[in-house]
């Protein structure tokens, strides 16, 4: 499928998928989203340990440079796995420029590690942050226990709604540990009645800029087993 880079109304870039007129990340902002969805009600949630993280669509990489970046200023020591089945190319990234939006040029080599390691072979991008880039897709993740935190950025249900079923949500509550937190920016109620019903919590939450919600799921003691 095409795809062209824009600009989103923070400023900062995306792709967008021109057949399905969707994005990597919101257009109303793609890093105020993912400061409002994933560090704000997810990462922040997390101070001064180790954590494992799971993303649901590494794409451009955007959400696992900023976690590096604040993972700094929370001390935490991160375990980080993407998990994609069409990664972008190189030049696309470098369209982005995420380095800059950021102010970030202290990580540029560590972000450019980030794209050009293998897939399936972790790697320690710093002393505190590893990461696994997994080439497959969504369905196929198997784990069992593994993460204290999901980022799930799929692309929309409107695009892709096997992707915000029972089926996947299943899996993400197995894949997270005890008190284990999912977070997204998607809040219909088709996908909370979806994380309800596998046994997650689900709590309603002010969502970024151009959406009125999110979804905050977590994996808690007295929904264990529900699924």
């Amino acid at each position: 499928m095409k795809r062209k880079i824009i600009t989103t109304s923070d400023g900062s870039k995306t792709i967008q998928i021109e057949d399905w007129d969707e994005q990597y990340h919101s257009k109303h902002g793609a890093v105020q989203e993912a400061y409002h969805v994933f560090i704000k009600h997810g990462l922040s949630l997390f101070d001064h340990r180790k954590i494992s993280i799971l993303e649901i669509g590494f794409g451009t990489g955007l959400n696992a440079l900023i976690t590096l970046k604040e993972a700094q200023k929370l001390n935490l020591e991160v375990a980080y796995t993407g998990v994609e089945a069409f990664p972008v190319t190189k030049e696309e990234v470098a369209q982005l420029d995420y380095i800059k939006e950021l102010g970030a040029e202290s990580l540029t080599a560590e972000f450019e590690q980030m794209h050009n390691s293998p897939w399936e072979r972790p790697i320690s991008l710093t002393e505190k942050f590893s990461l696994q880039k997994q080439q497959k897709d969504f369905m196929e993740i198997e784990d069992s226990n593994s993460y204290d935190l999901v980022y799930f950025d799929a692309f929309g249900a409107r695009v892709q709604p096997e992707l915000w079923t029972e089926v996947l949500f299943q899996k993400m509550y197995d894949a997270l540990s005890l008190n284990g937190v999912l977070v997204t920016y998607a809040a219909k109620g088709s996908v909370r009645r979806a994380m309800l019903s596998v046994g997650f919590k689900v709590e309603r939450l002010p969502g970024p800029p151009g959406k009125r919600e999110m979804l905050r799921a977590t994996k808690t003691a007295s929904e264990q087993g529900k699924g």
